[in-house]
């Protein structure tokens, strides 16, 4: 008998298939697990998929194959239902089957055959202009999570952060860090509003300070607002107001290039690496890692954003317009052209996006998973445009939204912007809430859905609060193993035939499920469903330990019992490690 259910069924049927409709006998066999226990194990539609072209009823058909399944001792029970669904009950040893594979198989239970797939993740990705706030943090969880589920279901996964370490925003970083450091010797200019806000700023700058002394600060406010346009009142918001504060910001950073020379890089990078490693950090005691931090600057050194844009030109799909270039992005369903080199020569980031993409295929991943917040919804079309345009495949490219975490404290939501320095950290909310809590209650959705993140819940210590849920679960299972006392290894000679309540039964359901479960969050990119699956395997356990007794008197019922417990313990934390949270063995 095979190990795995659906296989010896799928056999079942097609030598069904060839004695009742040999001429489709190849037809695909879809085997589904039915929500209502009552209606067995596993249930087809194969004869609801065969009717219509048969021109017979359903109801028929499924009789007929009924009829001539072969006898098979995995099957105790098979019968017609509905409007023409066979379902199967499986044999009691059919089910325990499974324990004795999880206890064989251990960290490895649920993994899949190697695909030779190779799939790129990039994901976090964000401006290293200052702390991961807790919107960041869920993309960090999401893209780390769908990374292992995908390794774990048999591809090679590359994970990679993009590092936007060129354009305009790391200027802001560096004028805004600049102008702080200046205050600090008494050249006082007014701090534009639309520079970077945050205390990490001012850290910066008394970091700055203290390692080079005045080095930076030969300058006067003068010369700082030389030529610099003025600022409209603070009461306007209107669209011109906005656009001459940002002239007023580009005039000061172009005044401390200017100015600070070949410095001016060492300040840049400096702040680059300033946030680049403490966003490093914050993430690694996370638990995200990624294999390669992919520098937007060398898409430029290299000469690959230049190219994308020459070859779009020469495939026709760039125009001139005011000096700009244009690329024609209607042409592949986006809302209008985009300029990819402004008249001064600039590239925009699109073009920069571009190279990027053009990177990541020459590179020869078989797939390629972005991971974007939701609100670059409209960015889609546009890349994969572009992709298209320059003669490779967009279908390779897959784009998953992630929604931003509100975080709700006293009811009330908390601002996430950067350049107001009003947000609060990733690194804030772990120390708050844990990392188990943060990684768990990040993928406790769709990621397309909206998140609020409740921290009562988070820190609570009841069953309502899942991950405690789950890891109490977890922690169960250690405490009887160290009140039975005996070696786990022992438990592989277990006699599974004395596994036979309904609860037992049951687990032994659900634990089967677990590899099918792990191929569905791998091809729908939904971690979620890992964690949705380790609620139901917890509550199965706790609903089975509270009303039967696993230490019974008699051995050979206690030890089969205890290889079950191994089992779910081992499932449980296989289940956990893909979600990044721990398994305790005590709580």
């Amino acid at each position: 008998m095979s190990v795995d259910p659906k296989v010896t069924l799928t056999e079942l049927i097609r030598s069904a298939l060839k004695s009742v409709v040999p001429e489709h006998a190849d037809a695909p066999v879809l085997l589904e697990r039915p929500k209502q226990p009552g209606h067995g194990d596993f249930a087809t539609n194969i004869a609801m998929q065969l009717a219509k072209a048969l021109k017979r009823s359903p109801r028929d058909l499924a009789s007929l194959l009924l009829a001539e399944l072969p006898p098979s001792t995995l099957v105790a029970q098979a019968e017609v239902a509905g409007a023409g669904f066979i379902n199967f009950t499986l044999a009691p040893e059919a089910k325990t089957v499974v324990v004795g594979e999880v206890l064989a198989r251990k960290a490895d239970y649920g993994r899949g055959a190697d695909k030779k797939c190779s799939v790129q993740v990039e994901f976090v990705s964000a401006n290293p202009t200052g702390p991961l706030h807790v919107g960041h943090g869920r993309g960090a969880a999401y893209g780390a999570s769908l990374a292992a589920v995908l390794a774990f279901a048999g591809h090679t996964v590359s994970r990679e952060y993009y590092v936007n370490d060129a354009g305009r925003q790391m200027d802001i970083l560096t004028l805004s860090t600049w102008l702080r450091y200046l205050a600090l010797f008494g050249i006082e200019i007014g701090f534009p509003d639309n520079a970077y806000q945050g205390d990490y700023v001012i850290d910066m700058a008394r970091e700055l300070k203290n390692a080079h002394g005045e080095r930076f600060a030969g300058v006067d406010a003068a010369a700082v607002l030389a030529n610099t346009p003025g600022l409209p009142s603070a009461e306007r918001e209107d669209d011109e107001a906005k656009a001459q504060r940002e002239q007023h910001l580009d005039a000061l950073i172009a005044n401390a290039k200017r100015l600070l020379g070949e410095d001016y890089q060492w300040v840049h990078g400096f702040v680059l690496n300033e946030q680049l490693g403490d966003g490093r950090d914050d993430l690694q005691e996370f638990g995200v890692g990624f294999d390669k931090w992919f520098s937007e600057r060398s898409l430029f050194d290299t000469g690959l954003v230049e190219r994308a844009v020459d070859l779009l030109e020469k495939g026709g799909h760039i125009y001139l317009q005011n000096g700009a270039k244009w690329f024609r992005s209607t042409a592949f369903g986006d809302e209008k052209d985009r300029v990819v080199q402004r008249e001064n020569g600039i590239y925009t980031y699109f073009a920069s996006d571009i190279a990027y993409h053009l990177n990541k295929y020459e590179r020869g991943f078989d797939r390629i998973i972005d991971i974007w917040g939701a609100d670059h919804h409209g960015y889609i079309a546009r890349v994969k445009g572009a992709i298209k345009a320059l003669g490779l495949d967009p279908a390779k490219l897959d784009v998953a939204l992630v929604q931003f975490a509100v975080l709700y404290r006293g009811g009330r939501k908390t601002s996430m912007s950067t350049r107001s320095g009003e947000f609060v950290t990733l690194r804030a909310l772990r120390n708050e809430v844990g990392n188990d809590a943060c990684r768990f209650f990040y993928v406790l959705r769709k990621s397309d859905q909206h998140l609020d993140f409740d921290l009562d819940l988070a820190k609570s210590q009841e069953r309502e609060n899942p991950v405690y849920y789950i890891q109490y679960a977890h922690a169960r299972t250690c405490a009887l193993h160290r009140e039975w006392g005996g070696e786990v290894d022992d438990l592989a000679a277990a006699d599974l035939r004395h596994l036979g309540s309904e609860r037992e039964l049951a687990l032994c359901a659900r634990l089967s499920a677990f590899p099918e479960i792990v191929q569905i969050a791998a091809a729908d990119y939904a971690p979620h469903q890992i964690a949705f699956y380790l609620k139901d395997l917890a509550a199965d356990f706790h609903g089975w330990y509270n009303a039967e007794r696993i230490l019974v008197a008699d051995e050979a019922v206690k030890l089969s019992r205890l290889a079950l417990v191994e089992a779910i313990r081992r499932v449980l934390s296989n289940g956990l490690a893909l979600l990044g949270v721990s398994a305790p063995e005590s709580m």
